[in-house]
């Protein structure tokens, strides 16, 4: 269920993994040579050796540098995108005019003004959320990248199931859409706000984003920050008293957006 970049994106992303996996290779490559001139170095100490492993290990500061700046760059093409890349994204899920656009900037605004620096997204994937995963991801970047907020994990959770990815932004939704089941019917969001708070620190903020209102008891003041609500769709009046309920209990907010 993992949805595809287009070829001309993938095709960057190619170019860059496979530079990456060179470096790593000259990385390893030095990394041997220099256990090798040890080795040697062992059974005589000669000076010329002391000088190849210096040489060596300068070689191998260097590379390891360049791989670390290629992987930042990669993830940098991963998890941003250009502005026309992002209206684009928004007109598909029917945010780019009118009102639609109004609600998401909106929304925008409101998660701008969450406390601390950094979020944790909870996604809903369970099978009522099916459908929206074409567009899911690609609008949940666009929230990430607009809000300024640094993304630290992304939980899904299903029939008291839940499972977090941390690390680059590009990884976690690709994981996402990788392991998320997005199937079931038990909204089990009280499970997954108590296994989330046992396993992973807490952030300057929660995001809960889904369409049901949970099947389990939610215990609202062992959650260890805000948690600011996002009820999808045409959620019933069900949903959104419960969303309330959540972010009212823990101090932050519902927010509005529909998606068409």
């Amino acid at each position: 269920m993992r949805t595809r970049n287009n070829q001309g994106t993938a095709s960057i992303y190619e170019v860059f993994s496979d530079m990456a996996l060179l470096m790593l290779a000259a990385f390893i490559f030095i990394l041997a040579m220099i256990l090798m001139v040890s080795k040697m170095q062992g059974s005589g100490d000669f000076e010329m050796d002391k000088a190849a492993i210096a040489s060596l290990e300068d070689a191998l500061a260097k590379s390891n540098a360049r791989n670390v700046e290629l992987m930042q760059e990669m993830n940098t093409l991963v998890g941003s995108d250009s502005e026309a890349q992002m209206d684009k994204v928004l007109a598909s899920a029917g945010f780019g005019v009118g009102q639609g656009r109004k609600d998401f900037e909106l929304m925008v605004e409101g998660l701008r003004a969450l406390p601390g620096k950094d979020l944790h997204l909870m996604i809903d994937a369970t099978g009522s959320m099916h459908g929206a995963t074409s567009f899911l991801i690609p609008v949940l970047r666009v929230i990430a990248i607009r809000s300024g907020k640094k993304l630290s994990a992304v939980s899904w959770y299903a029939d008291k199931r839940t499972n977090t990815a941390t690390g680059t932004m590009g990884a976690m939704f690709d994981q996402l859409m990788q392991e998320a089941p997005f199937v079931g019917n038990d909204e089990s969001i009280g499970h997954a706000f108590d296994a989330v708070a046992q396993t992973s620190p807490a952030p300057g903020a929660y995001l809960l984003i889904g369409d049901e209102p949970p099947t389990d008891t939610v215990h609202h003041h062992a959650i260890p920050a805000p948690v600011f609500t996002l009820p999808l769709g045409s959620s019933d009046s069900s949903t959104k008293v419960a969303y309330k309920k959540i972010a009212d209990i823990t101090g932050g907010r519902m927010l509005e957006l529909r998606f068409r």
